[in-house]
């Protein structure tokens, strides 16, 4: 690999803006990061598959007087903290980077742009029109003044990624970069396949590139609730204490994922249990809920730094499908009984979280566990109180029953505990309040951008079979 240096300085209305080099593997032709900034994410990501994913670009923008000012968001409580956030162009990582960059924090986005490639393949498409990541991360040094590092690659690769750790070297690693779709993990084989190899070995290293490079860093790993399953039993905060013919331990909480993407991160779980063991790092694991908005301080600051909205039967949850088929007309498509319950938490929350968790390490030695969510609710739950929203706006919301798609109880005991975040600071924002703000209103702003072949169930978890699913994944045959 050659380093080919091109930049170009630009000045306008007073701001500077500077184009970082842009490392490329050996043989390939030389380019600007502005330029970069013009391909497509299908461009982008053809290029890196073919380059063997090793590219590094750093885009930065700094404005000569910051616009933004936020309140309760001083920036000194950051310094000196390096944080790595793997899977930084996704829902949770962009809003995560900004958040943490805005408070002080040196931020690091590692990501392949798979998300992308990901609607790209199946015709999907976020409800907000989101810029590409060179555009982000170069608008949020505009308006903030503070820089983002940006490196473009596989974590999968560890050629690629044993040399990002190193240069930039982190304090902590928030780990986002996996695929995160139930539904997806259960379209064909091929992506069943993927989801396991791709997250599995992706959490693998970076393990091996902490236990290697700085042993010192601690890992936030975003896991999920789903891990748990629905047991007839209280969930606890990752472990539970068993009396067992006379002798008592205290052991991992047993798991039950509910498909090949839940599976995934449980053998996520028990790879980082064991490295947290045998080679004495710091781990958190944080079993997040089903995250629900698209507005933080930070991403609303400048429509180029919105976040994504996910609608559609693959990577749309429950409560986001049902707010777009109110603001659409269409029914709310509830599965089966409507009786499944999880954990919920607004996306202000979960970057409050991961920085929760940055500034109160665990143990070296030790895989602390962390539920991250701040409310529960059933399906019928959430189809009553956006029904209730919708009305306020004039919205005649109707609920219908579909088959449900998955292998899941539609009746079940639900009772998580999730003590530790608050614990340690967090104050919630809840559903009800929030409703309005952070989903009501971009789905009726946004609704003509809406495909309403989209919003139905399409993926069956009983069908998928050995023959690749592409075209007909997305889109319900009803």
């Amino acid at each position: 690999m050659m380093m080919l240096k091109n930049a170009t300085r630009m000045a306008a209305a007073g701001k500077a803006q500077a184009s970082a080099p842009v490392r490329m593997a050996a043989g390939s032709k030389l380019a600007s990061a502005s330029a970069l900034t013009k391909v497509g994410a299908q461009r982008a990501s053809r290029f890196f598959s073919v380059t063997g994913r090793r590219a590094t670009v750093s885009v930065s923008a700094a404005a000569a007087t910051p616009v933004l000012d936020l309140p309760g968001t001083a920036s000194s409580n950051g310094a000196g903290h390096r944080i790595m956030i793997v899977g930084g162009d996704g829902y949770c990582g962009w809003a995560t980077a900004l958040h943490l960059s805005q408070r002080g924090y040196d931020v690091c986005i590692v990501d392949n742009l798979a998300r992308r490639k990901y609607d790209l393949d199946l015709g999907l498409d976020t409800l907000t029109p989101i810029a590409t990541i060179h555009d982000r991360v170069r608008k949020w040094g505009e308006v903030s003044g503070k820089h983002i590092h940006l490196e473009i690659g596989d974590i999968c690769d560890w050629e690629f990624f044993e040399e990002v750790f190193r240069r930039f070297n982190p304090t902590s690693v928030v780990h986002f970069g996996e695929q995160r779709s139930a539904p997806y993990s259960m379209i064909d084989r091929q992506r069943a396949v993927y989801t396991q190899h791709n997250n599995v070995i992706g959490t693998i290293n970076v393990l091996y590139a902490i236990k290697d490079i700085n042993p010192d860093c601690h890992l936030v790993k975003l896991g999920t609730m789903g891990e748990y399953g629905t047991p007839n039993i209280d969930i606890e905060e990752g472990y539970i204490t068993i009396t067992h013919n006379g002798r008592t331990d205290t052991l991992p909480y047993p798991k039950q994922g509910g498909s090949f993407y839940h599976l995934s991160k449980v053998h996520d779980s028990h790879n980082i249990h064991f490295a947290a063991r045998a080679w004495k790092i710091a781990c958190t694991d944080l079993n997040q809920g089903v995250v629900y908005g698209v507005r933080t301080d930070e991403t609303m600051a400048d429509p180029m730094l919105i976040n994504r909205y996910d609608y559609d039967g693959i990577f749309g949850t429950a409560l986001n499908r049902f707010v777009v088929q109110a603001a659409v007309g269409h029914p709310l498509t509830v599965y089966g009984k409507g009786g499944q319950t999880r954990g919920y938490l607004d996306i202000r929350d979960t970057v409050r979280c991961i920085q929760l968790a940055i500034d109160n390490p665990c143990a070296k030695g030790e895989m602390r566990v962390m539920n991250q969510f701040t409310e529960q609710f059933s399906v019928n739950q959430l189809a009553e109180m956006v029904t209730k929203e919708g009305a306020k706006l004039g919205l005649k919301v109707e609920t219908r029953s579909v088959p449900n798609p998955r292998v899941e109880l539609e009746e079940h005991y639900y009772n998580a505990k999730n003590s530790k975040l608050e614990a340690l600071g967090l104050k919630p924002h809840l559903m009800e309040d929030s409703m309005m703000d952070s989903l009501l209103q971009f789905a009726m702003q946004y609704k003509d951008r809406c495909r309403m072949e989209l919003i139905k169930p399409a993926v069956d978890w009983k069908a998928p079979g050995i023959k690749v699913n592409t075209m007909r994944a997305a889109a319900s045959k009803n």
